[in-house]
């Protein structure tokens, strides 16, 4: 009987380069050849003792062979996805109102306090000190100094836009506007209902076959068909006809980058038309609605051109006048020239787009809706077909009615108090602070800082 090398173990997830897996193909064929009558499985075995290879790694070396007649090494550049993009919105939601609601008991946050409470809920994700510190700064929040302590705050812009938000919304509202809400979802054709019937009687894999019973839902072995989905709605429910849905061609996570602006452009002019008219149009910042008009010089223009663009605009330029200062010449023009697309292109229709700020999905009613939608969706998947899945997501957004809406858009209504109720507490407990630490003698000078 052969005896086979005893090797050390190849460190698993390590990358098997090309030259160890022709070395595992020179053995493959060597055994092949003494024993032709060897089944795969003896051979995965025999090989992975003899090689110190996992036996995957050899049972997919071979099969490559056997289809290509050669053997390549994997990409060894692992592509790490951000944090700020494993997470979804409706996470990161709930994120905020965690640290919201420190504000609200008038307690400052700091990221340990933040990162116990959160880890501490079961319906969000863990995180170490490092991701969430990285999360929390992707969403706009940073360290204030605040004496000896520091505490985590919004940036003010995110405050500004908040505050513009809500006032002109509540101002809308009081004028009788009509105001439609636009969002989009990604549904993906593997989704099914997290719970099953379980028949508790099968105790092994031969009662399956034995008993006759089905092992449970056949679900497909990957999610890469997705199709992606934007709609529009208001108290009157989904706008008929408003519905678009196209499949997705990219297997990744952030998938806003799929719809280009033209496309967008091209749906929302088409449902322009079925709209109130004066009516407001709230969407989020998504890049295709995000695009601009004319572009405005940056610190990557040259000099050159930067100039040019100031010259076209009747604006007087020194030669003497360095990259800064034409830039600030700039800043005092920008406002002028800093227009989306969407925007101009809704106005001439006589209505008015409102952007919600970046990361405020509790603002926005559709979300709550396209929960009943793909609740529908995963509780009636049975094929996992695209179009099946597509006449489901139409089905879905037909069970969304009045009522829902009015209860969703009710929802969102004491969202908006809250969020503005907030700012309100947070700045009187900015001003206590203030106050005791200059009674302490300290400064209060903010800084940036992640201790």
């Amino acid at each position: 009987m052969e005896q086979e090398s005893l090797v050390k173990r190849y460190p698993r997830g390590k990358f098997v380069c090309s030259r160890q897996r022709k070395m595992i193909i020179k053995a493959y064929k060597s055994k092949l050849e003494k024993n032709p009558s060897i089944t795969i499985r003896n051979m995965r075995s025999t090989l992975s003792k003899k090689l110190g290879i996992g036996e995957t790694t050899i049972s997919n070396t071979i099969s490559q062979y056997g289809q290509h007649e050669t053997v390549s090494s994997p990409n060894k550049t692992k592509k790490f996805k951000k944090i700020e993009t494993k997470i979804n919105d409706f996470d990161k939601s709930a994120i905020r109102k965690k640290i919201h609601k420190f504000w609200f008991d008038r307690k400052l946050p700091t990221l340990d306090k933040i990162l116990k409470v959160i880890n501490e809920d079961s319906t969000l994700p863990k995180f170490s000190r490092t991701s969430l510190y990285r999360l929390l700064k992707s969403m706009e929040f940073k360290y204030s100094k605040r004496g000896r302590n520091s505490t985590l705050l919004e940036k003010s812009e995110i405050v500004l836009w908040r505050r513009k938000y809500l006032k002109d919304i509540k101002k809308y509202r009081e004028d009788g506007r009509p105001i439609y809400y636009l969002d989009e979802t990604l549904v993906n054709i593997g989704d099914v209902s997290e719970r099953v019937w379980c028949n508790k009687t099968v105790q092994s894999l031969r009662d399956v076959h034995t008993q006759s019973f089905s092992p449970g839902p056949v679900y497909p072995f990957s999610k890469e068909n997705r199709l992606i989905a934007i709609h529009i709605g208001s108290e009157d429910g989904f706008v008929p006809g408003g519905l678009l849905c196209v499949e997705s061609q990219k297997n990744c996570k952030d998938y806003h980058d799929e719809i280009n602006g033209g496309f967008f452009c091209d749906w929302l002019e088409g449902v322009l038309s079925k709209l109130k008219d004066n009516a407001i149009i709230i969407m989020n910042n998504a890049p295709y609605n995000s695009a601009k008009l004319e572009k405005c010089p940056t610190i990557g223009w040259s000099k050159a051109d930067v100039m040019q663009w100031l010259k076209s605009r009747g604006e007087v330029i020194d030669q003497s006048m360095i990259i800064p200062e034409l830039l600030e010449n700039v800043n005092l023009l920008k406002p002028m020239y800093s227009k989306y697309i969407v925007d101009e292109m809704v106005r001439q229709h006589n209505k008015v787009v409102l952007r919600l700020p970046p990361y405020h999905c509790g603002l926005n009613p559709i979300p709550l809706a396209w929960s009943v939608v793909k609740s529908h969706i995963n509780s009636n998947n049975k094929t996992f077909k695209l179009s099946d899945v597509k006449k489901l997501l139409i089905e879905g957004t037909e069970k969304v009615d009045l009522g829902m809406w009015k209860n969703f858009i009710s929802h969102t209504m004491k969202e908006e108090e809250t969020f503005w109720n907030v700012d309100s507490v947070l700045d009187e407990l900015m001003e206590e602070t203030k106050t005791v630490i200059k009674t302490n003698g300290n400064s209060d000078e903010d800084e940036d800082s992640s201790s």
